[in-house]
């Protein structure tokens, strides 16, 4: 519900103005004023909040024009797994073509179940153009998709450009937060993940297949 007095216009304005800008800040002035920008607040600001907007889009401010088009109108979302040869070759050609993308990878539990309301097939890896999906990898397909798309044939990423590094699908699942240095009293144990996984196909991990 919103509350009275408060529009979220001027926030939407600058949602859609920052889409090629890192971070958006939201302070509180020395008179209470409540204020959303994509620059730096002043000094005096407090209860400085800041939030990323490139988690899941790439900062194309530098990209030439058809791969910043691209990747505004069909971003790359790549969901992968551990132990999954496949998962690395389609990263590696992602990488190869000067794709930029946001990897997901699904390990957990947490993971694996938010996976599977966005895929209930299970096959690993799936790439995410826009909302064309590709199960499985096969450079064939993938590279028809992203020229499709709009992707050039080959890279042209700025020098400067880093590829962000790859997340977990849910980020406060029990393994995420292992992983960022929680104690091994956080952690949950193989014998009970195993439990309430599924069995595994092959070499894939618990509940997926290649």
């Amino acid at each position: 519900m919103q509350r009275p007095g408060f529009s979220l216009l001027p926030l939407f304005a600058l949602l859609l103005a920052a889409s090629a800008h890192a971070q958006l800040y939201k302070w509180v002035g020395p008179d209470g004023k409540v204020t959303y920008s994509d620059t730096p607040p002043p000094s005096s600001a407090k209860r400085v909040e800041t939030k990323s907007l490139s988690d899941n889009t790439a900062n194309t401010s530098d990209f030439p024009f058809e791969l910043a088009q691209a990747t505004k109108g069909n971003p790359v979302t790549l969901y992968t797994t551990s132990n999954c040869a496949p998962c690395d070759e389609g990263r590696q050609l992602l990488t190869g073509r000067g794709i930029p993308f946001s990897e997901k990878t699904v390990t957990s539990k947490d993971d694996i179940a938010k996976f599977r309301q966005l895929d209930s097939e299970g096959r690993m890896p799936v790439l995410m153009i826009g909302r064309s999906k590709e199960r499985g990898f096969e450079a064939g397909a993938w590279n028809t998709a992203l020229t499709a798309a709009g992707y050039p044939q080959t890279s042209k990423l700025p020098p400067s450009y880093r590829q962000p590094a790859a997340q977990a699908l849910v980020p406060n699942s029990p393994v995420a937060t292992a992983q960022n240095g929680s104690t091994s009293a956080d952690k949950p144990t193989s014998e009970a993940r195993d439990n309430d996984l599924p069995p595994a196909v092959g070499n894939a991990p618990p509940g997926f297949r290649f």
